[in-house]
């Protein structure tokens, strides 16, 4: 048999592999594992909102560190790494093979895949190691605070650190505004079963999708000022990870409830990962 054969027939098993069942139910255990995470940091930034935050991180850590003190505890984190990793896996499939829909197969599309890969591999590792015993904020599950600042350190004493650390702001500001007018434009709506859904099951996806995803995509816009600031000072402790970043909040005009609003979009986000686990196209 000629190799360009062997090789076509290749890549056919692999498109096939992708669009499988088995690659589906990855994905749609991959969102209902990203929505647990994004609604218990809502639950524990609302705490911090109403000062009973316990000493817990309103980031993945504190998400992880409540989902451990609970009965099965250990067994629900096996899960969610695993289901994380289910996700990586469709957007890798997604990278190699271009997404659902007629347009998804598009090289930006998929550089923009590829991307997610890499996020969901390293997010899957981190809540792996975290149920393997690993807590230290190197498995990438402790404070995301004194990561962030410890990066920043490191980054703003290499040549040009500056520049480097406020491009990263500038770009993670950047991808936060992208997230929030995404949201509020609705452009999920060409990711999703809507014609499926009841007019008002429609309205309640509305709700979730433009509010949760303008509240993350304000988050990590507010983040990205952070760096920035840490870049033009030249200090690393203004760079904040989502903890401090959801602290800082309180500390504008509205106070504490600005941050119950982020928080409770925050867990609007968790909510709508789930309408994506349901009514997504993959």
């Amino acid at each position: 048999m000629a190799t360009g054969s062997v090789t076509s027939q290749g890549v056919g098993h692999a498109r096939r592999a992708a669009n499988s069942k088995a690659v589906a139910m990855a994905a749609r255990a991959g969102f209902v594992a990203r929505g647990v995470i994004y609604v218990l940091i809502g639950v524990l930034a609302l705490r911090i909102a109403f000062a009973d935050g316990g000493g817990k991180q309103a980031d993945r850590g504190g998400a992880l560190a409540e989902i451990a003190e609970k009965p099965f505890g250990a067994v629900l984190l096996w899960v969610l790494g695993i289901a994380l990793a289910g996700m990586a896996l469709w957007r890798l499939s997604e990278a190699l093979f271009g997404q659902a829909g007629p347009d998804g197969d598009k090289p930006a599309k998929r550089a923009v895949a590829a991307g997610r890969f890499v996020f969901y591999g390293f997010v899957s590792y981190s809540v792996l190691s975290f149920a393997a015993g690993d807590k230290s904020s190197g498995s990438g599950s402790g404070s995301s605070d004194k990561s962030s600042k410890d990066i920043t350190a490191k980054a703003l004493d290499w040549p040009g650190g500056q520049w480097i650390v406020g491009a990263v702001g500038v770009g993670v500001a950047v991808a936060g505004v992208w997230i929030a007018v995404r949201a509020i434009m609705r452009k999920y709506h060409k990711h999703l079963k809507m014609s499926e859904m009841s007019d008002k099951t429609r309205k309640g996806v509305d709700f979730f999708g433009v509010f949760g995803g303008a509240s993350r995509g304000s988050v990590f816009a507010a983040a990205g000022g952070f760096a920035i600031a840490a870049a033009v000072q030249h200090k690393p402790g203004k760079a904040k990870g989502m903890d401090d970043t959801l602290r800082s909040f309180t500390d504008t005009p509205a106070g504490p409830w600005l941050l119950v609003l982020i928080s409770v979009g925050l867990a609007a986000f968790g909510i709508f990962s789930w309408v994506n686990a349901r009514w997504r196209k993959v």
